[in-house]
C-alpha cells in the first residue's frame, strides 16, 4: 500500500528551526567563510558539500539508533568529544600560520578538491554533539502514529542537509566575491585570521566543556 504524501509534508516549524540551526555560526560556517576567502567561490562550494556530507553519518546513526548508544555511553561519547576538540585546535592553528586554511592571495594555488572535502567531513563527524542533535532533533518533528517513522526521519535528515548546502553555499559565494578587496589589505586579513583561529578555539573549549 503507498504511503500518503502527507507523510512526507514538512511543517514550517520544522523548515523554520532547521533554517535556524544551520544558519547559526558554528564549525562548518567557519570553515566554508575561511575556504571562501582563502581560495575563492569554488573553494566554498567544495567546502559546503564536505560539510554537508559530514552530516550522513549523523544521521544514519539517528537511524539506526548508534546515536542513542553514543548518548548512553560516556566513553565513546568522551573518546568522539577528545577527538572533536583536537580537531578544532588544528583547524584553529592552521587557520593562524603562512599558508594556511585562511591565505588570501591573487593567484592562490589550488587546493585539492577531496582535501577540502575531508575537511569538511571531519569537522563535523568529529562532533558528537550533532549526533545527539540528530537522536532530539528529528523525532520531535515524526508523529507517533506515522506509518513509515524511518523514511520519515530520512525525508528530514536530507532535507536538513539541502538546507546546510544551499546556506552554507551563500556564505562561502558572498565570502569569495569580496576575497579580492582584502588582498591588499593585510591587516584586516591579519584580523580576520586572529578571529576564525579564536572561534575555533571557543568552539572547542564549548565541546570540551559539554555533557551528554
Amino acid at each position: 500500500m503507498p504511503l500518503p504524501l502527507s507523510s512526507f509534508a514538512l511543517s514550517p516549524d520544522f523548515l523554520i528551526t532547521a533554517l535556524i540551526v544551520v544558519a547559526s555560526p558554528g564549525t562548518g560556517v567557519l570553515y566554508t567563510l575561511a575556504a571562501g576567502l582563502s581560495r575563492g567561490p569554488r573553494a566554498s562550494i567544495i567546502a559546503a558539500f564536505g560539510c554537508t556530507l559530514g552530516i550522513v553519518p549523523h544521521l544514519v546513526a539517528a537511524l539506526t539508533g548508534a546515536a542513542a548508544l553514543l548518548h548512553a555511553s560516556a566513553v565513546a561519547f568522551e573518546v568522539l568529544k577528545i577527538a572533536g576538540v583536537g580537531y578544532l585546535l588544528f583547524m584553529a592553528w592552521a587557520t593562524l600560520r603562512a599558508g594556511g586554511t585562511l591565505t588570501i592571495e591573487r593567484d592562490p594555488a589550488p587546493r585539492p578538491a577531496r582535501a577540502v572535502i575531508v575537511s569538511g567531513i571531519l569537522l563535523n563527524l568529529l562532533n558528537p554533539k550533532l549526533s545527539i542533535f540528530f537522536l532530539a532533533f528529528l523525532p520531535q518533528f515524526v508523529d507517533a502514529a506515522e506509518p513509515a517513522p524511518l523514511a520519515r526521519m530520512t525525508a528530514l535528515g536530507l532535507v536538513f542537509m539541502a538546507l546546510t548546502f544551499a546556506v552554507f553555499v551563500v556564505y562561502g559565494v558572498f565570502a569569495g566575491a569580496v576575497r579580492h578587496l582584502l588582498v591588499e589589505r593585510p591587516p584586516v586579513l591579519k584580523a580576520m585570521r586572529i578571529g576564525f583561529a579564536a572561534a575555533f578555539v571557543a568552539l572547542g573549549a564549548k565541546l570540551a566543556l559539554a555533557e551528554r
